[in-house]
């Protein structure tokens, strides 16, 4: 077998602060979006001058941006997509597109670009890579809903240099490639336009035409009834198999997550990809186990493989998140002693707090010695983004985290 190249950990981006999170955790490269035209409305997503700003920054850092242009265009966007394309052409290193019309438009107006088609655009099979190669395109992000051993049969009949994106950690949309009409339904908000009300994730009862007085609960948890909820992707513990599949990008979902979220998932398969490929791509490589803990630091769902091993059935769940931990501050210095941390939520004198920085394992800190900005003692640290002072005996790079379990 021909030596396996290093595949790409690409992170999501919903803001500068979680651009600049993803970059410090290891990111090679960051995917974001303007104001309009993208996938995401959620996020605060990026301005012009934020977007010149991102690829200065990338490109200082060697690290590469992709612009998502990824929604289905009305006829009336169509007209208003060129002087957008052309005012990304020396910004982005890739344009995201999921239109066959947006495509041909990307490359006239912003030709320096490389394209990227989205999984919106469903590639499920090899001749479509193909044609979408033969037509200008220099990678696919494939459908969610392939098998590991259709993704490996879709690498061997392209071209080597056709680059394959797949996701390999995230929220998975219960709708086939992200093409959902049920919000627009229930809400009049386009999922297509990246505005979706994630009515998936709602509860729901079962109504009798001739008993309309009489809800029935379906399936019920602690946390309700749910019929459309999607286990969480997780496939840190696959990497090997990814990795032979040939994917060339693995891309981590969650450009509506907070910048914690977005450094504890980079941090973790930043560092469990380098440490495969540090064992020589090992057979017998196993990850560990601190990096298997990662993911269950952040924000999540229950998580699963999605399609990736060929039984889709595990994959729909009737939980909401969990939260076992949470952001306690931010590492912004450090002085005579003290960490000093931008407060993200409350803890108070006494709690244990662990650390999240980059490329290394936890620590564990206790907070006992608290002070305020100007050095007087606090019990507790009750304001949004106050400034704590946390004695140490390290400093820690700008950026990293510390985070208490709840």
């Amino acid at each position: 077998m021909d030596e396996m190249k290093k595949p790409e950990i690409l992170s999501p981006a919903g803001d500068p602060e979680r651009l600049a999170a993803a970059l410090l955790f290891g990111a090679d490269a960051v995917y974001a979006a303007g104001k309009r035209f993208g996938m995401r409305s959620a996020p605060a997503n990026f301005d012009e001058q934020q977007l010149q700003e991102a690829s200065r920054l990338c490109r200082a850092q060697g690290k590469k941006l992709y612009i998502t242009c990824n929604i289905l265009p009305r006829n009336d966007e169509i007209d208003e997509l060129p002087a957008y394309l052309e005012q990304l052409d020396m910004v982005a290193d890739a344009l995201i597109v999921a239109d066959l019309g947006v495509m041909r438009l990307a490359q006239k107006y912003a030709p320096h670009c490389d394209l990227h088609v989205s999984t919106q655009l469903g590639v499920v099979n090899y001749e479509t890579a193909r044609m979408l190669w033969d037509m200008g395109a220099s990678r696919v992000v494939l459908a969610r809903e392939l098998f590991l051993d259709e993704i490996a049969q879709i690498r061997a009949k392209t071209p080597p240099e056709l680059e394959l994106e797949a996701f390999v950690h995230g929220a998975m949309c219960m709708s086939y490639s992200g093409r959902c009409l049920l919000s627009s339904y229930l809400t009049g908000r386009d999922g297509n336009h990246g505005d979706c009300a994630q009515p998936c994730r709602w509860k729901y009862e079962l109504i009798e035409p001739t008993r309309p007085d009489r809800p029935m609960t379906v399936q019920e948890d602690g946390q309700g009834t749910y019929l459309f909820n999607a286990n969480d992707l997780c496939m840190i513990e696959h990497i090997p198999a990814l990795c032979r599949a040939g994917i060339s990008s693995f891309k981590l979902e969650g450009r509506a997550k907070a910048a914690y979220y977005v450094a504890g998932v980079t941090n973790a398969y930043r560092q469990a990809v380098d440490s495969y490929f540090a064992s020589g791509c090992d057979p017998a490589w196993t990850l560990p186990a601190w990096l298997a803990r990662e993911p269950y630091t952040v924000s999540h769902r229950p998580y699963g493989t999605g399609f990736y091993f060929g039984d889709p059935s595990q994959n729909t769940v009737t939980g909401g998140y969990i939260r076992e931990y949470q952001a306690a501050a931010v590492v912004t210095g450090y002085e005579d002693g003290y960490l000093i941390v931008s407060q993200r939520n409350r803890f108070c004198e006494g709690d244990e707090l662990e650390t999240l920085i980059p490329g290394e394992q936890p620590l564990t800190l206790h907070a006992i010695g608290l002070q305020d900005e100007d050095g007087e003692p606090i019990t507790a640290t009750p304001h949004p983004t106050m400034t704590v002072r946390i004695p140490f005996e390290r400093p820690l790079p700008l950026g990293s985290y510390l985070r208490r379990r709840v």
